[in-house]
């Protein structure tokens, strides 16, 4: 501004100042949506990690179990191996020596009985645990597909917003809706 009352711009602070004053609905809209598209998207990404976690702490735990359950039939073994050397005492035994190998007999083949049952129980859970991480591994992938397709339509957003397509903002919008369907799937683990 002069001393005399005039003023003088250029064609920048022109341009600025016809912007503060002209709202571009479209531009405010795709704000907005994209804005809705990455809280969205923050949601589906935290709970495809979670999954993913989910599944590989059931993987961890199955190998555990099936460690266990080789413990225990390897345990089986060298239970069987005494038990057949009691009874080839008691075959090659006589008298006292012979109930004592018979009573050795019996004690093995008890504690055999006892192993086997733990080691089929740990088979199971170790079966359990296995498919437990196969489901939570599905449900992971679901939510990464709803990511993906949260963030392609974000992409898409901002594509409309440079090209002022509206083609382009109901793809958005379509991809967006395949998106959340896929993780109302995640969500219902299908």
């Amino acid at each position: 501004m002069s001393a005399h009352g005039f003023h003088v711009h250029g064609p920048h602070d022109h341009e600025l100042e016809h912007a503060a004053h002209t709202r571009d609905p479209l531009s405010g809209r795709i704000a907005v949506m994209t804005a809705i598209f990455a809280t969205i998207g923050a949601f589906f990404g935290y709970m495809a990690g979670a999954t993913q976690n989910d599944a590989l702490m059931f993987k961890n735990d199955s190998a555990i179990r099936k460690t266990e359950a080789s413990d225990q039939w390897n345990f089986y073994q060298a239970k069987s191996s005494k038990q057949n050397l009691a009874e080839l005492g008691a075959v090659l035994a006589t008298g006292g020596e012979q109930m004592r190998y018979k009573g050795e007999v019996e004690r093995y083949n008890k504690e055999k009985q006892e192993i086997m049952s733990k080691a089929q129980e740990l088979e199971r859970k170790s079966v359990e645990l296995e498919a437990r991480s196969e489901a939570s591994m599905h449900v992971h992938h679901r939510w990464a597909q709803a990511m993906t397709l949260i963030q392609i339509s974000i992409a898409l957003a901002a594509i409309t917003l440079l090209t002022r397509s509206r083609g382009l903002q109901y793809a958005s919008y379509g991809v967006a809706v395949a998106s959340v369907v896929l993780g109302g799937l995640a969500l219902v683990h299908v």
